[in-house]
């Protein structure tokens, strides 16, 4: 496989978290996932699971280790947003009914820091943790300083398709960008303008969490 860090024992071992972040994996199923031989496969998987990244559940097969829980809530409060994020966010979703979001920079990635999915059986699915694109999207936009002062961004079918966007920037007191807000869903509801629908809400909660953070 190829090196991504430069530290192939590294990205190896990353490679059998991402694997087992998919799905519990046989050791079988994580050699084919992965396409590491079987005992460098073996090997990896059991030092991670010593470490706790790593368990095995009721079918001896590997899984996300617990210890990873603990990690994970480190890495969201370390980001001052998320810990006062929610009571917004939860108004939002009461306000549209549909998913929301909240998205955070890590680099030329965005990451899904917290999100609640709407009720609805056609809806918007964003796992918190998951990794998107800046390129794509009206939160990628946000985060890519492409807002150009606008209170809200809308995306209609550009990084899925059918589904539409809108997200208003999360300022800090200087003025810089620190997160977007998204509200997302079909277009069947949201409507080729979403931001006409949804956008004075969408800016309303961002305002509401940026105040929360002062």
């Amino acid at each position: 496989m190829d090196s991504v860090s430069g530290v192939g024992v590294l990205d190896k071992a990353m490679a059998v978290l991402g694997a087992v972040e998919a799905e519990p994996r046989s050791l079988a199923e994580l050699v084919t996932a992965t396409g590491l031989s079987r005992p460098t496969a073996h090997r990896l998987a059991v030092a991670l699971e010593q470490h706790g990244l790593v368990r095995r559940d009721d079918d001896g097969r590997f899984c996300l280790g617990l210890r990873l829980i603990g990690l994970g809530h480190e890495a969201a409060e370390s980001v001052p947003v998320w810990a006062v994020a929610r009571p917004a966010l939860s108004w939002l979703h009461e306000q549209t009914g549909e998913s929301v979001q909240l998205f955070v920079r890590d680099g030329d990635s965005r990451v899904c820091v917290e999100s609640i999915e709407s009720s609805r059986e056609l809806r918007t699915i964003v796992p918190v943790g998951v990794r998107l694109p800046l390129a794509a999207g009206s939160a990628g936009r946000i985060l890519r300083g492409d807002a150009d002062g606008r209170p809200w961004v809308e995306s209609v079918g550009e990084r899925e398709e059918g589904v539409a966007s809108v997200s208003a920037p999360v300022r800090d007191t200087g003025g810089r960008i620190v997160a977007a807000v998204s509200v997302s869903g079909p277009i069947q509801r949201l409507t080729a303008r979403p931001g006409a629908k949804y956008g004075p809400t969408v800016r309303d909660a961002a305002a509401q969490i940026a105040l929360a953070t002062r």
